[in-house]
């Protein structure tokens, strides 16, 4: 739930930030949206390896 709320907000973020540079055609807008989807990428990222932790490295202890 955490992580579909997160990509709400980044979503909202990056089309506002690109609404704004289509409507300003200036490059903080689309320097600000890049920065979003990077800093997104990472949160998943490190959500997917401690998932990945998870699943294996405890289910690995269990057996």
């Amino acid at each position: 739930m955490l992580i579909r709320f997160a990509l709400l907000i980044s979503l909202l973020l990056i089309s506002a930030s690109a609404v704004m540079f289509l409507l300003t055609r200036d490059a903080r807008y689309s320097r600000f949206a890049w920065q979003v989807a990077r800093f997104i990428v990472y949160v998943l990222l490190v959500f997917g390896v401690l998932y990945l932790l998870e699943r294996f490295g405890l289910a690995a202890w269990v057996l």
